[in-house]
């Protein structure tokens, strides 16, 4: 594995370090601004419809998507030091396009999708002129375990009629969602039961679709994007609309979960950064006990640490993108099964200790921590909590020496 980044990766590093000092830093406030003077919080900043402009005109746009014409024509390799340097502001990966849950369904769309429902909904989320969501998680059952999903997607003739009760459906807050991907059951009685679940394309106003109620994570509401616990009630939806085939929803979701993964852990490098960043500047500005807080022997053991923690896993974080990009995706899975539990963790405890050396100001709306924080604790849930991946390293360590 060679660690230096290509040309391409260090040409779209400076762009996109410059485009975050210039317009992302600046305005991260202006965006919360913004959304706390509407009528509503579920609106879209006008800033961030600003900043996606600037961004696609400087072509630092749809940098992700790997092996494909409608991407930037880069590696999982190269891409992931810039979704990096995305990560280290909220607000950064939509600016370019690269926010979830939207990457996920354009990449579904990309290699799943026929070339009507390409033309319908990935042309304008590439565009950025709509958003999406994924509805998988259920209320009702240990989804953890995704072959426990109840919700069923039936076939009537010419379309497939769909019921359930989601939550977590990530994005279907936001005014400019216009489609979900639906997991459901549309074989419930198959024996094999990897091939009872099926993918399906909701657009986002057909009948029967209702919000009971949108969730928040540690009191955050993440406005205007938001999770919702939705219930769909007879919703028809044209039978094209099944994506590649009935009793194939644990094939794409492995296709499509896999990317979002690494994407979510890129992302993360760059919270613990930032972090990192925010704790030294802490550190130098604030006395106690008669010196500097950077002065005192605990603050940089945890600085050390700190910096070894992210190095670490960063270059866990490469090497599963070299995995990926070198054998794929399916035999990369311990790979970013190692990093999906390592990164959260560690983004935790650096946010953590940043906290600490903010004092009370750490958990206030003052700093960016406690946002951080909340996020990054999510993600030891998000596409899989910790000990489903923890179980997967485990069998497949025995599975070498069986």
């Amino acid at each position: 594995m060679d660690f230096e980044y290509s040309k391409k990766t260090k040409m779209y590093l400076e762009q996109i370090g410059d485009f975050m000092n210039k317009y992302i830093y600046p305005n991260e406030h202006v965006f919360h601004e913004q959304l706390d003077a509407g009528p509503t919080r579920w609106q879209v900043p006008p800033i961030m419809e600003e900043l996606k402009e600037k961004a696609r005109e400087r072509g630092l746009w749809n940098l992700f998507l790997p092996e494909s014409e409608r991407g930037a024509g880069l590696t999982n390799l190269e891409y992931a030091p810039l979704c990096e340097l995305m990560g280290r502001s909220h607000i950064a990966p939509e600016v370019f396009n690269c926010s979830a849950p939207d990457t996920g369904n354009m990449e579904v769309f990309e290699r799943y999708a026929n070339e009507d429902l390409k033309k319908q909904y990935m042309v304008p989320l590439l565009e950025g002129q709509i958003r999406s969501a994924f509805a998988m998680t259920e209320p009702k059952v240990a989804s953890s375990d995704a072959t426990n999903i109840e919700s069923r997607i039936e076939r009537d003739g010419d379309h497939y009629v769909i019921n359930g009760h989601k939550w977590w459906t990530s994005g279907i807050g936001d005014p400019r969602c216009k489609v979900l991907i639906f997991m459901g059951k549309t074989d419930p009685k198959n024996p094999d039961r990897y091939k009872q679940q099926s993918m399906i394309v909701v657009p986002r106003e057909a009948p029967g679709i209702k919000i009971i109620r949108m969730l928040t994570v540690f009191g955050y509401d993440d406005a205007p994007h938001g999770h919702g616990e939705v219930l769909f009630e007879n919703v028809r939806v044209p039978a094209s609309n099944m994506l590649l085939g009935e009793g194939r929803g644990f094939e794409i979701a492995q296709g499509r979960l896999g990317p979002g993964r690494i994407h979510h852990c890129m992302r993360q490098i760059g919270v613990a950064e930032r972090a990192l960043e925010l704790m030294c500047k802490r550190a130098m500005s604030r006395v106690a006990f008669g010196k500097r807080i950077a002065d005192h022997d605990v603050t940089l053991e945890r600085l050390a640490e700190a910096r070894i923690k992210i190095d670490q896993a960063r270059l866990l974080v490469l090497h599963a993108a070299y995995m990926m990009d070198t054998v794929g995706n399916k035999a990369a899975k311990q790979a970013i099964a190692e990093i999906k539990v390592a990164v959260p963790n560690m983004t935790l405890q650096i946010v953590d200790w940043a906290m600490q050396v903010h004092g009370g100001g750490g958990v206030s709306q003052e700093f960016p921590l406690a946002f951080m924080w909340a996020h990054s604790r999510t993600l030891r849930f998000a596409d899989g909590p910790d000990e489903v991946h923890r179980r997967q390293i485990g069998r497949l360590e025995l599975r070498k020496h069986s």
